[in-house]
């Protein structure tokens, strides 16, 4: 299939214009005639360019696109019609990519198209939750309190996303320093003690010998390390990428040690449940709102156990049942509440409630995790000097133990 540029007028004479895919000139034709449209011109778009494919690699950040949905609430509101507020906002967006975004569903829903379907066209820009929550304020006439709902919800979940990073900086960087350290020692005090050995002759250690060894292999055979270690990224990424690999890594990840199982549950929990707020506030059909809000919880076990609640409310079933027989995805206050919820008709309430919940354990156990792992990451690195160190002693006192 092939796009198409067209110009047109409709009915009443005004022009229209926008973009068709097609498999030919002919079809286009076609399709417009039948929305009622007279043509006056039709041109095959351009293959894209090198610069089109660069603009693959760009990406629009959260806080962009959170502040483009509170414009486009915000001018809605005020009684500015859809396609002048998207004009508004092509003029005012920085981002290229979101800019493009824009004018493409501004020519979209020139050309006839709803909304949210013009919006779908853009998947990696506006998810499953985006359409999802508009389309429903298309449907009840509530799009700008949608939009506000869209725009809240884009901003808890950068918050998280924030939070995360910043726990992670501190172990990275020390990580990372701690790295760098055991390579230079390996790599110019091992040699220059090695030779001093030599000199002494006699049986080294076993943790000299070790570490005499592995000075050798990083510079002598540094290329197979890497490649070692590119190859268990390959697998361990392949892995995880297959459909029972990322069943396997989630349940994983929800039991690590040192309190990063308990974050990153209640991490998945809290947008679970901050989405399925929004999109039963918005007015979601529940059966839709199950199905995107697993898929976009982040985590495969809750995914998996969304799937059973969507089977359970399919069936006449409730939608707490099927949660109870996961705990390790649905702890028992999340049932609780989910479970009041249902009998008092106030599900999004209870959900809210729920997420607020769990934003603020997220926030305390990453401050908790951020003070343990500071005397860890000390001590690690700590351990490996003085292992490098000890080993290249050991022998010298060794040596002066048999001169005395």
């Amino acid at each position: 299939m092939s796009t198409f540029v067209f110009k047109a007028l409709d009915l009443s004479g005004a022009a229209a214009s926008g973009e068709v895919e097609a498999e030919t000139k002919q079809a286009v034709a076609s399709q417009l005639r039948a929305r009622g449209l007279i043509v006056t011109d039709i041109e095959e778009q351009e293959a894209a360019n090198a610069g089109d494919l660069l603009a693959r690699f760009k990406t629009v950040k959260s806080a962009e696109l959170t502040i483009a949905t509170r414009q486009l609430s915000t001018m809605i509101s005020s009684g500015m019609s859809l396609l002048r507020t998207l004009y508004v906002l092509e003029e005012q967006t920085d981002n290229e990519l979101l800019k493009e975004a824009f004018i493409d569903v501004r020519k979209d829903v020139e050309a006839g198209l709803a909304f949210s379907d013009a919006l779908a066209r853009h998947p990696k820009i506006f998810n499953d939750l985006y359409v999802a929550m508009v389309a429903a304020g298309e449907t009840g006439g509530i799009m700008e309190s949608t939009l506000i709902r869209v725009a809240d919800q884009l901003e808890k979940d950068d918050s998280l996303r924030r939070q995360i990073k910043a726990a992670m900086i501190y172990p990275s960087v020390i990580g990372g320093f701690a790295l760098l350290v055991l390579v230079a020692l390996i790599t110019f005090l091992v040699p220059v003690f090695e030779q001093v050995f030599k000199d002494f002759g006699g049986e080294l250690p076993l943790i000299t010998k070790f570490t005499v060894a592995l000075s050798h292999l990083v510079i002598g055979r540094w290329y197979l390390m890497i490649g070692s270690v590119a190859l268990v990224v390959y697998a361990f990424r392949r892995w995880k990428s297959s459909d029972k690999g990322q069943i396997q890594w989630d349940r994983i990840k929800l039991k690590f040690p040192m309190q990063i199982g308990d974050i990153v549950q209640k991490v998945a929990l809290a947008r679970f449940s901050r989405t399925f707020s929004s999109l039963v506030a918005a007015g979601v059909p529940m059966l839709e709102a199950i199905d995107i809000t697993g898929r976009t919880s982040g985590n495969k076990v809750i995914e998996l156990a969304m799937f059973e609640v969507g089977e359970s409310v399919k069936s006449g079933g409730t939608l707490v049942a099927p949660m109870i027989r996961t705990p390790e995805a649905f702890p028992v206050l999340v049932t609780q509440m989910i479970g009041v919820g249902e009998e008092t008709g106030a599900i999004e309430v209870m959900l809210s409630k729920v997420a607020d919940f769990y934003e603020d354990q997220v926030a305390a156990a990453v401050k908790a995790l951020t003070s343990i792992l500071e005397p860890v990451m000390i001590i690690v690195v700590g351990g490996i000097v003085g292992f490098i160190v000890i080993a290249m002693y050991l022998p010298m006192f060794k040596v002066y133990d048999q001169i005395k």
